[in-house]
């Protein structure tokens, strides 16, 4: 492939949620991601239960056709797949601006505006760990799976 080719390549990174059916758990399916797809994919957070059902937040990087490629594939095994920032969201008439949230994200999505510490939320640094579920007093912060 010439170096004109690779530069016209769109490189996507996306992070979804992967809600895997029962009988799913057990087979290796991100390992296909992997080496019929050539998709890169980081785990943000797991819940296997063997035997039981599966969901995954993952972060997923690749060549755009590659990445379709991709989603259908787990669409075919039954995999159902969400946009993580569907998922997380803060109810903006809740939050009181208390800062709790901002000390406890490991990944920065909360800050703090200077002067007026009016705390920020940006869903797209957001890995839905639910540290910031846990420590909001008044419960502003809803994670939807």
């Amino acid at each position: 492939m010439s170096e004109k080719e690779k530069s016209t390549k769109k490189m996507v990174t996306k992070k979804v949620v992967l809600h895997f059916p029962k009988r799913r758990v057990d087979e290796p399916i991100l390992f296909r991601l992997i080496k019929d797809y050539d998709l890169e994919f980081n785990i943000l957070k797991a819940s296997i239960t063997p035997e039981a059902e599966g969901l995954m937040v993952v972060e997923l990087k690749g060549e755009q056709a590659s990445y379709d490629l991709g989603v259908q594939y787990l669409l075919n095994c039954g995999v159902k797949i969400q946009a993580l920032s569907q998922d997380v969201t803060r109810n903006e008439d809740r939050c009181t601006s208390c800062g709790a949230c901002v000390t406890v994200c490991p990944a920065g999505a909360f800050s703090s505006e200077p002067g007026t510490m009016v705390v920020r939320f940006n869903s797209k640094k957001c890995v839905a760990c639910g540290l910031c579920i846990k420590a909001c007093p008044p419960r502003a912060m809803e994670l939807h799976f």
